[in-house]
């Protein structure tokens, strides 16, 4: 914990740092991509960062953590947060280690006989990861943070009723879309920005299937724009919102970087003037936890997708990983998995905490987890979701709102 024994309780530190984890052009590397992770990268259009934020109250030591990869797998959680705990002594379960869901970054796993491992593209990753916490930690000094919400029409829903009377992927303009930037503002004493914390409910696609190039997509896009606005030593990470059913409202079939610079503009421009609009306070006594919630598991049967009718077989147990950060009266609830945003819109109506926002992908990854009422239309998300129908909405909302609650 360094100083951290001179530091008077609840007055906050902070500290901030980026690290890149590109891969070279000459790697070659497969892509996650759509559907099967088969695409080869044939360049890089724009670099990819982990990006942390640790925050330290004199007793409490946290760090939020945002890499630009598709998906915080377990394997990579667990290999990951370990490492920060021996290397940064911040313990497990004050770590918050987020995925931006591009899909134009690395594969992270594969397999070694029977066993997954980590490519070494992922050791990379985890490397990122620990040598980002540890800048954040050797750079703490005096801070004070703050909340504030815009607004911004970048997502729509995507669960889209076809010309069969089936539900798949495509755009809903009357589902449910939470179209609110949350952004919590950690400055030093003297009021320059240290790192700016971004939220928004999209999945980071702007950039389709015919994509080959490594891209960090619209969340790196929005995290650069608004760092280049601030200037450097700034760090502004995305965490991803209740995005589990929400897109953006155009994706790119081919490989047309316009309209990530374009979204990551608009978005970029909403989050400064919040950032603008936000009053800080240097009380930041900080609470973090975590908890398991376990929901029975389904698989769909064989067969190709989207198709009529739909048999689900049972499945092994879901764990479900909630984190929760606390930071004053800012709260940061994290899922690890894909939130609809129903669940969402449930917990912040039910929450003690008006400064709260839902970062997802979260510690570990847990799949699609749709709201119950969902599961009566099977799109896409419903058909891959490793979850029985009855337990993730509730399960997820109880769990963090006993957690608020508890000293």
């Amino acid at each position: 914990m360094g100083n951290a024994s001179r530091v008077l309780p609840g007055e906050l530190r902070a500290g901030a740092a980026r690290v890149e984890v590109t891969p070279a052009k000459t790697d070659h590397l497969q892509i996650w991509g759509y559907d099967e992770p088969t695409q080869i990268q044939e360049g890089v259009h724009d670099p990819l960062h982990v990006r942390a934020l640790v925050v330290d109250d004199g007793k409490k030591r946290a760090a939020v953590v945002a890499c630009e990869v598709l998906l915080m797998t377990n394997l990579l959680w667990e290999t990951a947060s370990r490492r920060v705990s021996e290397e940064a002594g911040i313990p497990v379960e004050n770590q918050m280690l987020i995925a931006v869901h591009t899909h134009g970054a690395p594969v992270l796993e594969t397999n070694n006989g029977n066993k997954t491992v980590l490519t070494p593209y992922a050791q990379m990753v985890v490397h990122g990861i620990v040598d980002a916490v540890r800048q954040a930690s050797g750079r703490l000094r005096p801070a004070q943070a703050g909340f504030g919400t815009g607004r911004a029409n970048v997502n729509i829903n995507r669960r889209a009723r076809m010309a069969d009377g089936g539900y798949w992927l495509g755009y809903n303009p009357d589902g449910p879309s939470d179209k609110t930037v949350g952004v919590v503002r950690v400055e030093d004493l003297s009021g320059r920005p240290i790192a700016v914390l971004i939220n928004y409910g999209v999945h980071g696609v702007v950039m389709g299937p015919g994509n080959r190039q490594i891209t960090a997509d619209l969340p790196g896009a929005t995290s650069r724009f608004v760092e280049q606005q601030l200037g450097d030593p700034v760090v502004a990470l995305w965490t991803s919102g209740a995005a589990g059913d929400q897109n953006p409202i155009h994706n790119d079939l081919d490989s047309d970087f316009e309209p990530v610079a374009a979204f990551g503009m608009l978005l970029g421009e909403e989050v400064l003037n919040v950032v603008r609009s936000i009053r800080a306070s240097n009380r930041g006594d900080i609470r973090v936890m975590q908890r398991l919630v376990t929901c029975p598991g389904q698989r769909v049967a064989p067969g190709p997708l989207p198709r009529k009718t739909y048999e689900f077989l049972d499945a092994d147990p879901v764990p479900i990983r909630l984190s929760l950060l606390m930071i004053g009266h800012t709260a940061l609830a994290g899922v690890s998995g894909e939130v609809f945003t129903r669940v969402w819109e449930r917990l912040k109506d039910q929450s003690p905490f008006a400064h709260l926002l839902m970062l997802t992908l979260c510690n570990g990854y847990s799949g699609y987890l749709p709201d119950d009422a969902a599961y009566k239309q099977i799109s896409y998300e419903i058909a891959v979701s490793p979850v029985k129908k009855g337990c993730a909405e509730n399960g997820i909302i109880d769990k963090l709102l006993a957690m608020m609650d508890q000293d």
